[in-house]
């Protein structure tokens, strides 16, 4: 039987509300690792996120070179430099510094919150990158997010395009924050 905080509709495609907690099983721990040819993540905040990896805890940044490694391309959408636990965990995986896999794109108008996997699936809500927003901290410690995982082609199609478009760097020339910005897409 699906979690309370599930809910199904349709038969062949999926639209699942992923509340709280939930968000890091649902997305981090199971969608994620999924990832066979890319995976799109886009957030404002990014921190030093620790999630579940089997039996124990391990930076995110883990599981992204895991990914790398095994072939999988991955972009990190963030509006805001990381924090220094997050660089030196960065420093830690070789393959996000070397390959041409892993992209971090730095845009401060992000506000966005989005994975996509493979152009198959996504999670679209309210949780940052983080350990409040989708990371393991206790539910008492936690921020309340909600959010979506869908599989639906209807929502899937734009949001891929949209973000492919951020990623060229479409809107960045037109942008009225440009002279400000500390890493000008293009």
């Amino acid at each position: 039987m699906a979690h309370p905080s599930l809910i199904r509709y349709g038969h062949s495609t999926v639209i699942d509300l992923v509340l709280n907690e939930d968000i890091h099983q649902r997305v981090i721990v199971e969608m994620i690792p999924r990832a066979e040819r890319f995976l799109w993540i886009v957030t404002a905040d990014l921190k030093d996120l620790h999630v579940r990896k089997g039996r124990r805890f391990v930076p995110l940044l883990e599981i992204l070179s895991d990914l790398v490694n095994e072939g999988v391309a991955v972009r990190l959408f963030h509006a805001k430099e990381p924090g220094p636990r997050f660089r030196e965990d960065f420093d830690r995986y070789p393959a996000l510094i070397e390959s041409d896999l892993f992209e971090r794109i730095l845009c401060p108008r992000i506000h966005t919150k989005a994975i996509i996997v493979d152009g198959k699936e996504a999670f679209i809500g309210s949780a940052n990158l983080t350990g409040a927003g989708v990371g393991a901290k206790s539910p008492l410690r936690r921020n309340f997010e909600a959010g979506f995982v869908t599989d639906e082609q209807k929502h899937l199609a734009p949001l891929i395009e949209w973000v492919d478009q951020l990623y060229l760097g479409d809107f960045c020339m037109k942008c009225q924050r440009r002279s400000s910005c500390p890493d000008p897409i293009a």
